[in-house]
């Protein structure tokens, strides 16, 4: 269906216009205002992550240099370095920033459909990302159990915030998983139902897709990781025995008996697999929109595009269990297991052949969101490359815990959809902030962040295969490793520092920019989508006037031959302006 009339109820622009400055700044019910307090939230810790990974590089490159990084201390910046970027700034950031920043824009609507839940959705979010910073401060610290939580160790003593550390971590992933359930809700919803007359599904860009798609999988998933989490909070405070057996701990026979820790790791990974599509698909939509607009050429594939994010959608929860190969399973099942790992490889191929294919005789501007996009496709195919080695068996065994895991996860997880992020923000703050960044300060910071992540985990993947073990406080002396190994680690521990200095200058830009900017004006980029063409820059509160527009075409019309200009919007008709293709036309 194009079209569903809560989409048009011009009657209702003021039903939640703000009147006050805490109505407009704090609790507002705007899309825009809450999409840049989920992003400022996000970045602020994401900044304290990329702290503590110095911090952990500090010590594996200068072992035992510093008092301050204890073997305890160690294991706590890993927990909260890899929970922190997974769930709060990465999922927060593309489905609560970017996602209700750009859905009601390109949708053609005014606002969420569901604006008050809309608000609560981050204040929740905030409240959890203040419980989860509160566990540096409980008697104990921080649970230094890893980003994957498992038990028995996670709530076993000996581990470091075995106390009160994994309690506050379980409760802000519950209270995480609230807020993004009323996030969601609102995102799909407001996709199926607020799409302005003439946008059809197939007329969406594929940033909508993406965080549709992504926003979907999170529903389906989530709840596999609030369950876990609950019992989990139950095994430790009321000594019931969902994930812990019977053990001795410290010399002492505990109370649990009959849990199966393995049973964690399979609801922990049921949402783990599909959490990384449900950071991917975003970053896969955003990357094709700015692939198509800096190259001044239509999308190739469009159609393909967007089966290809559904099927990588689905295919993402039967893959589970890659991540237990090391964990011990029948045969069969690890054979189940490797296969559709490689299954799920053909979708995800398919759009690295698209985009390059987008590229191919474009007219490619090279400017900061341009330069990022392509290098997020040079990161993720590197990334998928080496997961196709962890996919099978034989070869996971030996490498899963060296370093050369930590080399995929990052180049996959970590840098690919950071470059994203980064093109998303240079390409849209114009739209947000009605102002230009400088583009001599962001190509520095492109390069300095792009070749510098290359330089940290290129060399990991040599250390994995050298057999350097991952989430060692210190290697201490063993035969396998040569000398070069602590003098490489040295080396990307450095590098580690320079990449994140390199992070202030895109801060200083993005700030020095509010005020300093020239003047961006409406489109300065020649876009098509609906987010280009609001009446004003940056948009005001229901975003289109009085009237809403009305789509005539797919988001893609650049350098149609015969047009004078570059680029046709979606709302221009198709009797002004031939339609080059159109794959949203009703048959």
């Amino acid at each position: 269906m194009a079209y569903v009339s809560i989409a048009d109820r011009d009657h209702e622009i003021e039903h939640h216009d703000p009147q006050t400055f805490l109505t407009k700044y704090v609790w507002s019910q705007d899309h825009k205002v809450i999409a840049i307090q989920y992003g400022g939230t996000a970045i602020f810790v994401g900044i304290i992550a990329l702290c503590l990974s110095v911090m952990m590089r500090l010590q594996l490159g200068f072992p035992d240099s510093f008092e301050l990084i204890s073997p305890e201390n160690y294991y706590q910046f890993i927990t909260m370095h890899g929970m922190i970027m997974v769930i709060y700034l990465l999922t927060a950031l593309f489905l609560g920033g970017f996602g209700n920043y750009l859905i009601p824009l390109m949708c053609g609507s005014r606002d969420m459909v569901f604006p008050y839940l809309n608000m609560l959705s981050y204040w929740v979010y905030l409240v959890s990302v203040i419980i989860l910073l509160t566990s540096f401060f409980v008697p104990g610290g921080a649970t230094g159990a890893g980003w994957t939580l498992y038990p028995p160790q996670a709530i076993s003593q000996g581990t470091p915030g075995t106390e009160w550390g994994i309690l506050l971590m379980l409760l802000s992933l519950a209270v995480f998983i609230v807020a993004f359930t009323m996030g969601g809700l609102n995102y799909v919803v407001t996709v199926l139902q607020a799409r302005c007359r003439g946008m059809t599904l197939m007329r969406l860009p594929l940033s909508i897709w993406g965080i549709f798609i992504a926003t979907v999988l999170g529903l389906l998933a989530f709840p596999a990781l609030l369950v876990s989490a609950i019992m989990m909070i139950l095994d430790k405070t009321l000594l019931t025995s969902f994930f812990m057996p019977a053990m001795v701990s410290a010399g002492e026979q505990t109370s649990h008996a009959g849990g199966s820790p393995v049973l964690f790791q399979h609801l922990f990974w049921f949402f783990g697999h599909p959490e990384v599509y449900i950071v991917a698909l975003p970053a896969f939509g955003i990357v094709s929109d700015l692939l198509a607009t800096h190259a001044r050429k239509n999308i190739f594939g469009y159609r393909m595009m967007v089966w290809a994010l559904l099927a990588i959608g689905g295919l993402s929860f039967i893959v589970w269990a890659h991540h237990m190969y090391v964990s011990g399973m029948n045969p069969y099942f690890g054979f189940f297991f490797a296969t559709t790992t490689l299954i799920i490889a053909v979708p995800t191929a398919l759009k690295v052949y698209n985009w390059v294919l987008t590229l191919w005789q474009g007219n490619i501007h090279l400017r900061v969101p341009m330069l990022f996009a392509i290098g997020f496709v040079f990161t993720f195919t590197h990334g998928g490359l080496t997961g196709l080695f962890l996919g099978n068996v034989t070869i996971d065994l030996p490498l899963s815990d060296t370093y050369f895991v930590v080399a995929h996860f990052h180049m996959v997880m970590g840098v690919s959809p950071i470059l994203v992020v980064f093109g998303a923000i240079y390409h849209w703050y114009p739209k947000i902030t009605g102002r230009m960044y400088n583009e001599t300060l962001g190509r520095l910071h492109f390069w300095l962040t792009f070749v510098g992540t290359y330089s940290i985990y290129l060399p990991m993947h040599y250390l994995g295969f050298l057999g350097v073990p991952r989430r060692y406080f210190a290697m201490g002396n063993t035969d396998f490793m040569p000398d070069s190994a602590q003098t490489l680690n040295a080396s990307i521990s450095i590098t580690v520092i320079i990449v994140a200095l390199t992070q202030l200058i895109f801060l200083y830009n993005i700030i020095s920019s509010l005020r300093n900017g020239k003047k961006a004006g409406g489109n300065p980029w020649g876009g098509t989508s609906l987010e280009w063409q609001t009446p004003d820059t940056p948009p005001k509160h229901g975003n289109w006037g009085h009237d809403l527009p009305v789509v005539h075409r797919w988001a893609y019309d650049f350098s149609v031959p015969g047009q004078e200009q570059d680029f046709t919007p979606q709302t221009v008709p198709a009797d002004e302006v031939p339609v080059g293709r159109d794959h949203g036309v009703d048959h």
